[in-house]
């Protein structure tokens, strides 16, 4: 009897295994579809996406300080873009302070004022009062578009999508007006 409920239950954790299996594989092939849609969009806007194997998400929240302090002085566009390239194009690690700093030099900002940023923690609070405010909005995917204080569009989208939701923003306002 034993031998039977221990088979039972054998089979049954293979079961979930191959179910789990299964599911793993789908979740690879949506991360790669992924991948390439995003290859494709960065292509078409110049952008060169290179997603790698051993690809590694980073923290940012040292890049997220850097950002704010940027955007008192009119760059953070500037930095933003330049931190993408850093993380999607040439590989780089952008939670090192080293490759922050080189970052920040390439799109001129000062890099002896940046390192203070990151060194006394200055935008450390408002930068987490920013994260907490997107995640009670439900935000967890980056990109994330977000219209309207209401309208979300997450991961990255055909332009069809957000096509068919301003004219559904643009309908409702209509409406709304007259």
């Amino acid at each position: 009897q034993q031998i039977q409920n221990l088979e039972a239950i054998n089979a049954t954790q293979a079961k979930r295994l191959d179910a789990d299996m299964d599911r793993i594989a789908e979740l690879e092939t949506d991360v790669e579809l992924h991948h390439a849609r995003m290859v494709e969009l960065g292509d078409s806007l110049g952008f060169k996406f290179d997603y790698y194997d051993g690809m590694r998400i980073y923290n940012t929240f040292q890049a997220h300080q850097l950002l704010h302090w940027a955007s008192g002085v009119g760059m953070q566009t500037e930095l933003k873009l330049a931190l993408f390239e850093a993380f999607f194009s040439r590989r780089e690690d952008v939670n090192d302070s080293t490759v922050l700093m080189e970052v920040v030099k390439r799109v001129g900002l000062d890099t002896v004022e940046a390192g203070c940023v990151l060194e006394d923690g200055r935008y450390a609070e408002p930068v987490r009062e920013e994260q907490q405010l997107w995640l009670e909005r439900e935000v967890h995917a980056v990109p994330t578009f977000y219209f309207q204080q209401q309208y979300i569009v997450p991961g990255a989208q055909e332009a069809e999508a957000f096509t068919r939701l301003l004219q559904k923003i643009h309908s409702k306002d209509e409406n709304t007006i007259t």
